[in-house]
């Protein structure tokens, strides 16, 4: 029965570590809506820089923050639901949708909840 319980245990690691790194000691990701977000993230080409998705506190409230992954595409805030509150950077303007200008300067407690772990440039 331990041998089983072992393997059922490693084999689970193995699968929730095998695209991403989960950073602070918890390697599944809460709440549901973000482990979906991940996966999507895995789902796609690496990016330049490699995505990643770290936690705040903004405004009184815990947010994500996905990065522009380049250019004019713009980064994403995400509320403790997972409903999109702003863009703080990327877009034509380079400024993002301006609901959140302070984003950078008064965002707090920074914690890295995933950072895609396959590299750029990708392995050929």
């Amino acid at each position: 029965m331990k041998i089983v319980m072992t393997i059922f245990g490693i084999s689970g690691a193995l699968f929730l570590f095998s695209c991403g790194v989960f950073i602070g000691g918890d390697p599944k990701p809460s709440p549901e809506w973000l482990t979906r977000l991940i996966q999507q993230q895995e789902s796609q080409p690496v990016a330049n820089p490699p995505a990643s998705i770290t936690r705040y506190e903004y405004n009184g409230q815990v947010v994500y923050f996905l990065p522009q992954k380049c250019c004019d595409i713009p980064s994403m805030v995400y509320d403790s639901k997972g409903i999109v509150i702003c863009h703080p950077d990327g877009g034509i303007s380079g400024k993002g949708d301006m609901k959140c200008p302070d984003f950078f300067e008064k965002r707090t407690n920074e914690k890295l909840i995933w950072k895609d772990a396959r590299g750029y440039p990708p392995e050929k």
